[in-house]
């Protein structure tokens, strides 16, 4: 698109890549961790939906090449998925297949599967899918006591949502452990599995959005809508995942992106359209 020339100056080398990154977006739930008060304003960065929009506001807050690592300051304000979904944006301008996954993380709270999102990109060397956590600089490796490569980061500390789903359906873990802050259950993985099926289809959402499967009560599934769930979470927790199977699944009106959606933002719910 229109920031291509910009694009072009940045490095190949996905931790050179993940560097630059860093130093053009903060994640607002850490920024006072780095002695960073961020106004309201500032903190409403994080409802961009899209690239375009979060390369516009990133070279409004300064206007040097990308990589040039911004003052604090002077970085967008984001969170896990706006970390993803910008590495995927500029490794795809590249040449390379990447998409962002939503799923949980074990790294944040011990016995917890915190809501999270991460960005997977192809290695034709190897060949295979390799997991990169963008957002996991110096200081939070150091605080989370990370002891993995954040640049291949195994499947069982970021464990996709149709995982996530079939852990709890079948295997017996606890949906009370998989969310964010208060909300948590199968409900919540559920969410998280409808939106990894819309981005592993390029489409960039939020990780509030919601609609079709991803916003009705449990005690609203049909059977049928179950089925359809647990095919989801097949396609998607496959490694590599069913592609084409995925494009397919992703056809059904209870799962495509609609021209409006629902978004939970922290001022309560908002219909939006796309």
């Amino acid at each position: 698109g229109k920031w291509g020339g910009q694009l072009a100056s940045l490095p190949t080398d996905i931790a050179a890549l993940v560097k630059t990154i860093q130093g053009l977006v903060v994640h607002v739930h850490w920024a006072e961790r780095y002695g960073l008060k961020l106004s309201a304003q500032r903190k409403a960065e994080v409802q961009l939906r899209k690239t375009e929009p979060m390369l516009q506001r990133i070279l409004e807050l300064d206007a040097r090449p990308l990589t040039e690592p911004r003052p604090l300051e002077k970085r967008l304000a984001g969170n896990c998925r706006d970390f993803s979904t910008l590495l995927c944006s500029i490794l795809r301008s590249q040449g390379v297949p990447a998409r962002a996954r939503c799923g949980f993380a074990t790294y944040f709270w011990p016995e917890k599967y915190e809501d999270h999102w991460v960005c997977e990109y192809w290695r034709q060397e190897e060949g295979r899918w390799i997991l990169v956590d963008a957002q996991i600089d110096a200081l939070q490796q150091q605080v989370l006591s990370i002891d993995f490569d954040t640049l291949d980061v195994p499947r069982d500390k970021f464990v996709v949502a149709g995982k996530s789903w079939f852990m709890c359906r079948q295997g017996g873990a606890d949906p009370g452990e998989f969310g964010i802050f208060d909300m948590r259950g199968l409900w919540f993985i559920r969410g998280n599995l409808v939106r990894d099926i819309a981005a592993l289809n390029k489409m960039e959402l939020l990780p509030w959005d919601s609609w079709g499967l991803a916003d009705c009560r449990d005690e609203d599934l049909t059977p049928d809508d179950c089925q359809l769930l647990d095919k989801l979470a097949q396609a998607t927790m496959a490694d590599p995942t069913n592609d084409e199977l995925i494009r397919k699944l992703y056809e059904d009106d209870r799962i495509r992106v609609p021209a409006v959606i629902k978004s939970y933002t922290e001022a309560g719910p908002v219909e939006v359209v796309l």
